[in-house]
């Protein structure tokens, strides 16, 4: 099947439809966008096997994994309606008039209303849970906006299979067809055009530093700049304090060995930078850490593209002075997902901006530190992270508590004595971070927090209780919190 980049023409054609039907959307009751998200899920189960089938054709992942992450994001819809119609996203505030007051107060309410039509790139590595019906594409229409999907081109068989199962959601509830659009491009001037276009009003993207950068430079060029949540890769540094090294090295070793391999390394929490403490306790981790990498298996990656890079910047990282192999993998040379460990010293890392960057795949680098100084240096010198770990007893926290509090200015997770592949859909899940990690570290990609990347704070000075929005009426006959003369209530206002 041939996929033809969209036109100029056809990219106009959608941002006028999407554009109309914003006006009708926004009005549109938080129940109804949650019935059309939980009819998303309902149409997304319905293609059966026949599209577990596609997606493994196109992309090499397993049918375990894609059975998991389509039911990850048949669980994002529904829970991403639930926390629509509940409300609680809004933040809805209302302060009440006073005319006894000398000047009087005036009656204020505000809640968050929706930005506007919301372009969407669909990620690589998540066919499903961060791709055409995933969780940005559900918090964009929780937040009561229309969503244009520009389909990845690794696979756009399943985008055009689950774009149809939304159209279907559209039809069955009678929205406008606008609401959801769905195009193709392997250029970057589709991209471009998406979100230059005057009708777009913000961005979502899950990928690559520099197709995150090229979007939000883009909008940002605009005579009226957007807002573009992008998540743009992490290495997920991980600490091994001597403590909890001294205690479980070999446990440690197989857990992180678990997580480097997990899925060919591609994840975006992928853990590609370890930093411990020079000593025995190193020793031994790096000895088991190495017999657990020889013992993986490798893999094909996910296309092409992405095997190709792997092997270019694992070649790159190889090649720098003072690296030193730690395991690998002995395979043929046109292998794929080469399972792969390498060392450096503190101040080899410290020194090369290149041992800093991602390779996105099954590699991780250790440093090895010669003192706490050293590693708080280490620390000092990273960029922003999705997140970051740190192994450690009890002791290792007391006594390593100011490398523990820099860690913590660097990262949107902060984890202790766990892995960070694995990202739990609930609400005080935080998938964002500092930049480059993302381009706005107040918002999360992950929970429904992320519907508020969306929307925009509206407050309503002196209006009269019939024609306010619903969510802000004295009555409350949708039932949600709001926060009342500083008081959260439910309780209708006298």
């Amino acid at each position: 099947m041939l996929f033809k980049d969209a036109t100029t023409e056809e990219i106009e054609l959608k941002m006028q439809e999407s554009w109309m039907a914003f006006h009708q959307y926004r009005k549109f009751p938080l129940s109804k966008r949650a019935t059309f998200m939980r009819t998303i899920a309902e149409e997304v189960e319905a293609l059966g096997d026949e599209l577990l089938q596609i997606t493994g054709e196109e992309t090499n992942l397993p049918e375990a994994r894609l059975r998991n992450e389509r039911t990850r994001t048949i669980f994002q819809l529904n829970s991403y309606a639930d926390a629509c119609e509940r409300g609680d996203w809004l933040e809805a505030r209302i302060d009440t008039a006073n005319d006894d007051r000398n000047p009087p107060k005036p009656d204020i309410r505000k809640m968050m209303v929706p930005l506007g039509p919301v372009v969407v790139f669909g990620a690589s590595n998540f066919p499903y849970a961060y791709s055409t019906a995933g969780g940005d594409t559900a918090c964009a229409f929780a937040a009561g906006c229309p969503v244009i999907i520009k389909a990845h081109p690794a696979h756009s068989k399943t985008s055009e299979m689950i774009a149809n199962a939304i159209m279907k959601a559209v039809e069955k509830n009678n929205l406008p067809a606008g609401v959801f659009a769905h195009v193709y491009g392997k250029s970057f001037e589709v991209g471009k055009s998406l979100v230059m276009h005057p009708f777009t009003k913000a961005v979502g993207f899950t990928g690559s530093f520099t197709g995150g950068k090229a979007l939000y430079d883009w909008a940002n060029q605009r005579k009226e700049p957007i807002p573009v949540f992008a998540e743009m890769g992490s290495i997920n540094p991980v600490f091994l304090l001597p403590g909890k090294l001294t205690e479980s090295a070999p446990e440690l070793a197989k857990t992180i060995a678990a997580s480097i391999t997990l899925g060919v390394g591609q994840f975006c929490t992928n853990p590609g930078l370890l930093i411990g403490m020079e000593g025995n306790g190193l020793k031994e981790f790096i000895l088991a850490l190495g017999k657990e990498i020889k013992n993986s298996v490798p893999a094909k990656m996910l296309h092409s593209g992405i095997a190709t890079a792997y092997k270019e910047k694992r070649k790159l990282a190889l090649a720098q002075d003072n690296i030193e192999l730690i395991s690998d993998l002995e395979v043929e040379e046109n292998a794929e997902g080469i399972p792969t460990i390498a060392s450096a010293s503190a101040h080899a890392f410290l020194n090369n901006p290149v041992l800093h960057q991602e390779v996105f795949g099954p590699y991780s680098l250790l440093i090895k530190c010669k003192s706490k100084e050293e590693m708080l240096q280490v620390v000092q010198h990273m960029e922003g992270q999705l997140t970051a770990s740190v192994m450690a007893t009890a002791e290792d926290l007391q006594h390593y508590e100011d490398v523990v509090e820099q860690v913590k200015n660097i990262c949107g997770r902060f984890i202790l004595n766990g892995v960070p592949t694995g990202v739990e859909v609930c609400l005080s899940m935080h998938h964002g971070g500092p930049f480059p990690a993302t381009t706005d570290s107040r918002f999360t990609s992950v929970g429904a927090d992320g519907i508020k990347r969306f929307a925009r704070p509206l407050s309503f000075q002196n209006w009269p209780n019939e024609v306010l929005p619903d969510e802000l009426k004295n009555e409350n006959t949708l039932n949600i919190y709001r926060t009342v003369n500083d008081h959260l209530t439910k309780k209708i206002i006298e």
